[in-house]
């Protein structure tokens, strides 16, 4: 896999991960430093910012995730050891806008490090 495919895997994997609850998976693409930040989250004004312990625990108790989500990548910016992507997701409940922001980790594997999403409930 080139660069540019391991990044795509990578946010694929995040948002499966989530879907599909299975924190194993998680656990293998999300940074140590890993933060979820959110403006105006669930309805709250103002900034959220969840780190991946809360996120991951959210995942277990069923908080976040369970649902399956289509996944468009509008856009991937990559450097040697940076990259962001761009993604649209949607689910039978909500329409996400999200930007991820990857790093290239010391065991040489691309992780997440910050995922800024706009969650809005469908009408």
């Amino acid at each position: 896999m080139n660069t540019r495919e391991k990044i795509e895997q990578a946010v694929i994997n995040f948002v499966k991960g989530g879907d599909n609850r299975d924190t194993v998976i998680l656990d293998k693409v999300l940074h140590k430093d890993f933060r979820v930040t959110n403006n105006g989250f669930m309805g709250t004004s103002g900034v959220t910012i969840i780190d991946r312990e809360k996120y991951l625990s959210n995942i277990r108790e069923g908080i976040f995730g369970g649902l399956p989500r289509k996944i468009k990548i509008e856009s991937i910016d990559e450097g040697s050891t940076i990259a962001s992507v761009k993604l649209r997701l949607e689910s039978a409940e909500n329409d996400f806008l999200s930007y991820n922001s990857l790093v290239l980790d010391v065991d040489n594997e691309w992780k997440i490090i910050n995922n800024l999403a706009v969650v809005e409930a469908k009408q």
